[in-house]
């Protein structure tokens, strides 16, 4: 949304037609109630930002200005601003972004606090062309120096900024590289210039400059070239598409990446005899030219990622609701763990199915698996792209599938039984645990005493379950023995139940109160019964995400270190992903080639089960601190980046119906995953934080998946071998 809240200007530049005089206008500010109904009209168009444009500080040169402005009961133009943004953002849940010329420290630090974002227009660092006779002369705000020296104040206080270029007023190519140096040299310095616009100048009627020539194409490609060149790989370049629209592709061949707000609602202001390019036909252009368009927000994705830093924290709760994990916009409503269907996008570019002949991204993708040579960067690279790519991720990674564990689907019957939900720690993720940090939180706390336990096991074993998965909150009054007791109870009650039990925090607690070492706590735990060990716990191994979602938790190490000890004394594990909370895909990429590592050294890995992460209920989103769980995109990528990671070292993916519903499983399926876990009788750690799907996969659900998955559904058993036809009929039966 475009709200032009005054057109009045003090400058006089001799080509625009934004700016007027009080007479021609019906008043010198729109009201708040004018404001509001642009701001109404652009959210319910599905509009995300309010670029708020307006002439530079009018009351120094009209009466009428400061007349206005004494009315609305406001000291100055900025002040008013203030007050307008605030309002948008408070009624409507835009996101502000302000360009009202030069600002000194003072107000730059007072917008601040209601905008994500600002701009100001460098145009040019020739100081000749503000003399007599130049574009420029008259227009005091226009002056380089006093524009660099808003641009460095922005850069002190750390507020990401909009800047660039206007190409063909009468500077040389050398003043246009200077006036590019200028910008990249601030940005060395602050880090705080999220995008350079490369303009070119339109000659307008009634101005001064109207017989003015134009800058031919050429022109302005040299000068996006150069942009390019000098400001490195990483610089948003933007060029307004409605004031080149004939040369779409030309711009982004020359190094443009950004197209700039484009509104559908409000015309550009500033140029108003340009209308914006409908936004199929920039899709279309866009793609012929090898890019895919995609949406942001007021804020470059980089400044989102770290908005503790760049951005007032009046926004944090919303911009991690509107973002996933690269910092551009959700793609769709879906939530893991809730009853909404998957996005039909996604699922279209899966129902294409492979390809006769693979293309050459699959056959480098395949290729680079079976060498096993992925580095951190380019799979965070593959677990951020979308679009055409992730059709092609996705089918390289069902194509290693195929040729890894063939076509069945596998699954096994067990139960959870989770023994208590009081915790010590303060994993702010997690609505299971009733300690301090989740007071409030429905459930009440619990501590199953051990009869009830072996009664679960028990009845679990005769409805045909193989396996019963035990774990639970830290309880304050558990200690080794606990875990002993327990294991060598179900361990007497049902000796040929396979017993999967206890998570490294748990074990290492164990082992704590013991006061014995992890290796000698896990002995006894294998001589009690114990068959494998979840590897939950795992969250992200990264200590930089577990500080924020775990602090008091274990650390990577820590967690590596008790998986390897469990493999090196013959107790397999699974291992666990949980994903879209404060992460980014360079965290689920380090996690990936750690557990390779693992998986390369003791080859104790049963499985991957990428988790992901389901917020309704979780403390920490709660408090407007994670984003609300992946996008659904991103599921899809996390399975089939695994498949490819992982590969050939952990040779099963499993999806999680319980996070993802059969509708996303039956995708995850598609994406390299080939196992959908356990029927889960009395899951009750993801509907505690609010995921909705059943406690239990019947056999009409299984017969469902397999049908629309159009592959064989196996029995497996936890360490991946048939089920006995005595079993399979219990498991039916029950």
């Amino acid at each position: 949304m475009f709200i032009p809240l005054t057109r009045l200007c003090r400058d006089v530049c001799h080509y625009c037609t934004f700016a007027a005089t009080p007479r021609r206008l019906p008043a010198p500010y729109l009201s708040p109630e004018e404001v509001l109904a642009i701001a109404r009209e652009g959210r319910r168009a599905g509009c995300l930002e309010a670029l708020f444009t307006l002439g530079d500080r009018p009351e120094a040169r009209y009466r009428a200005a400061r007349e206005a402005l004494a009315a609305l009961g406001q000291p100055s133009t900025l002040a008013y601003l203030r007050e307008m943004a605030d309002l948008v953002w408070r009624e409507t849940g835009l996101l502000p972004h302000l360009n009202p010329g030069l600002m000194s420290p003072e107000e730059l630090a007072m917008l601040r606090e209601v905008s994500v974002s600002m701009g100001i227009m460098l145009e040019t660092t020739a100081e000749r062309l503000s003399a007599k006779g130049g574009p420029h002369y008259g227009s005091p705000d226009k002056v380089p120096a006093r524009r660099l020296a808003t641009l460095e104040a922005a850069g002190r206080l750390h507020i990401p900024f909009t800047t660039g270029l206007l190409v063909g007023i009468g500077e040389t190519r050398r003043e246009r590289l200077e006036t590019l140096l200028a910008i990249r040299e601030l940005h060395a310095r602050y880090g705080h210039i999220q995008e350079v616009i490369v303009q070119n100048f339109r000659a307008k009627p009634g101005t001064r400059m109207a017989h003015h020539p134009e800058p031919s194409l050429e022109e302005q490609l040299w000068t996006i070239a150069a942009a390019r060149l000098l400001l490195g790989p990483e610089m948003s370049i933007q060029a307004p598409p409605n004031l080149r629209p004939e040369a779409l592709g030309r711009l982004i061949e020359a190094g443009v990446d950004d197209w700039g707000g484009i509104s559908p609602v409000t015309p550009d202001h500033v140029n108003p005899e340009a209308p914006w390019p409908h936004l199929e036909r920039l899709a279309r252009e866009t793609e012929a030219a090898g890019k895919v368009l995609r949406r942001r927000l007021a804020v470059g994705p980089a400044y989102v990622l770290a908005m503790e830093q760049w951005i007032d924290a009046r926004f944090h709760p919303q911009l991690r609701e509107l973002t996933d994990a690269v910092g551009l916009p959700r793609e769709d409503d879906w939530r893991a763990g809730a009853a909404t269907p998957p996005p039909a996008a996604e699922l279209a570019l899966l129902r294409a199915g492979p390809p006769a002949v693979l293309d050459s991204l699959e056959r480098e993708l395949l290729a680079r698996a079976r060498r096993g040579d992925f580095t951190e960067a380019e799979l965070a690279e593959l677990l951020s792209c979308r679009d055409r790519r992730l059709a092609a991720i996705a089918r390289a990674a069902d194509e290693l599938r195929r040729e890894t564990v063939g076509e069945a689907v596998t699954w096994v019957a067990n139960r959870n039984i989770n023994y208590t939900n009081v915790c010590n720690y303060r994993c702010g993720f997690c609505a299971f645990s009733k300690g301090k940090v989740a007071e409030g939180l429905r459930d009440a706390p619990y501590d199953l005493p051990l009869a009830e336990i072996v009664h679960r096991a028990r009845e679990a074993q005769a409805r045909g379950a193989t396996e019963v998965c035990l774990q639970g909150g830290i309880h304050p009054a558990y200690t080794g023995e606990t875990y002993l007791a327990i294991c060598r109870a179900v361990r007497e009650a049902c000796p040929e139940l396979h017993i999967h039990a206890f998570s490294p925090l748990e074990v290492f607690h164990g082992a704590e109160t013991l006061g014995i070492s992890v290796a000698e706590f896990l002995a006894e735990l294998k001589a009690a019964g114990l068959n494998t060990l979840p590897g939950t716990a795992a969250e992200v191994l990264d200590d930089e995400v577990r500080a924020v979602i775990c602090p008091d938790k274990l650390t990577t190490a820590q967690w590596l270190e008790v998986v390897a000890t469990a493999h090196r004394l013959g107790l397999p594990t699974t291992s666990t992903l949980m994903f879209g909370h404060v992460d980014a895909p360079r965290h689920w990429a380090r996690h990936l080639l750690l557990l390779r590592r693992l998986q390369a050294e003791t080859g104790g890995l049963t499985e991957f089960v990428p988790l992901p992460f389901v917020a309704a209920e979780a403390p920490l989103y709660k408090r407007g601190r994670t984003r609300p769980g992946p996008t659904f995109r991103e599921c899809l990528q996390v399975h089939a980046v695994a498949r490819l990671a992982l590969h050939p070292l952990v040779v099963n993916i499993q999806a999680s119906w319980v996070k993802l519903g059969l509708d996303g499983v039956v995708a995850a399926l598609a994406c390299g995953a080939n196992d959908v876990g356990g029927t889960l009788m009395n899951e009750s750690i993801s509907r505690a934080a609010g995921a909705r799907h059943g406690q239990e996969l019947a056999a009409a659900q299984r017969a469902e998946l397999a049908a629309r998955s159009g592959r064989p559904l196996i029995q497996r058993t936890t360490l991946y071998r048939r089920v006995g036809e005595a079993r399979l009929a219990a498991v039916e039966l029950g």
